[in-house]
């Protein structure tokens, strides 16, 4: 039986046990259903030499190659991952378009006696519901951009905001990055990864209550903010929080402290800030960096290349302002208070 999906809500609150991703390792890592396992039955290989003989050869030939490839995959599915469940398991498999693959895989499941059901139109149907969510339709949430200079500890706020009870939409979490040459988290998501988090974390929220959302540009590293997101972000009003130049170079040398253990790294990213500081600056930068000055690095950056480009920004859109919060300095009791306010003010929309 095929299972349809109307909405990405619906898919995700599936009462079924498992979700079962059988396309190969690198379509999976690419992108996949939230909470999916990925059971392939034809490994990266494996695909690509059943495709070849598909164009090549023989559809007729590829598919008997493929049918004997997926059997001797599924026995070791059901002998290894699946081998503790019991004959209550109920399992939704999907393969790229709910096609052979997906359906050969829960054929073999049905004939054990487990209640299996394939995805209609397979992963397609959940992509497709992602680029509506993202893409086609203006956003039903209310959104509200947290603003301030860099080094004013918007992300701990967020956070702390988010702890306090508010709705948050962290999207440097989604995007592994700290939205600068120096936000590096690690691998980014692929685009398509990124957007099903921020589909998924949108479908989780509560659209007639306020969301905040750190302000940012519309790229964070190497993921791009999908249009409709971005234009939600672009008309929502916005928190202000503030704070000394002094105070925020401190936090913002704490904040970076992996970095700024890894000399060489701390090298590459100023290298990358030549083309829009210069040789001489980097080179004093640089020689800050070497010297161990973290904090007077932090805040000559600002001074120079963060605030400005900041402002140029802001300058672009029209804000209506909510708040201004201004933090005497950048404890935790004083971030704490500012994500209180800000809870508060929320509240009241």
């Amino acid at each position: 039986m095929n299972s349809p999906f109307s909405s990405l809500k619906t898919l995700l609150d599936t009462p079924f046990d498992t979700v079962i991703d059988v396309r190969a390792p690198l379509e999976f890592a690419e992108d996949h259903i939230p909470g999916a396992i990925n059971l392939p039955v034809l490994n990266d290989l494996e695909r690509a030499e059943v495709g070849t003989i598909y164009k090549q050869q023989s559809p007729f030939l590829a598919r008997k190659l493929g049918a004997a490839m997926v059997a001797r995959n599924a026995a070791s599915h059901i002998e290894g991952p699946l081998a503790d469940k019991d004959g209550g398991w109920q399992p939704l498999v999907y393969c790229w378009r709910g096609g052979q693959r997906s359906n050969s895989f829960a054929s073999i499941l049905k004939q054990i006696g487990w209640r299996v059901e394939v995805l209609e139109g397979g992963y397609k149907t959940w992509r497709r519901l992602v680029v509506e969510a993202l893409y086609d339709h203006a956003l039903p949430h209310r959104i509200v951009l947290l603003d301030g200079n860099t080094g004013t500890a918007k992300t701990d706020i967020l956070q702390r905001v988010e702890r306090r009870g508010g709705q948050v939409l962290d999207l440097e979490s989604l995007a592994h990055h700290r939205g600068s040459i120096f936000g590096t988290m690690g691998a980014q998501p692929s685009q398509k990864g990124f957007e099903t988090a921020l589909a998924t974390a949108l479908a989780a929220l509560d659209p007639s209550r306020p969301i905040l959302v750190e302000a940012e540009s519309s790229r964070i590293g190497a993921r791009n903010l999908p249009s409709m997101l971005w234009a939600a972000m672009c008309a929502a009003p916005r928190i202000e929080v503030n704070a000394t130049l002094a105070a925020r170079a401190g936090y913002l040398a704490a904040a970076y402290a992996d970095l700024v253990a890894d000399r060489d790294q701390m090298d590459q990213r100023l290298d990358q800030l030549v083309p829009l500081q210069g040789y001489e600056r980097i080179d004093a930068w640089r020689a800050m960096a070497q010297d161990g000055a973290f904090v007077e690095l932090a805040e000559a950056l600002m001074a120079h290349h963060y605030d400005p480009r900041y402002e140029k920004s802001r300058a672009r859109y029209a804000h209506e302002s909510l708040a201004q919060i201004d933090l005497l300095d950048m404890s935790e009791t004083a971030r704490s208070a500012a994500a209180a306010r800000i809870v508060a003010r929320l509240n009241a929309l």
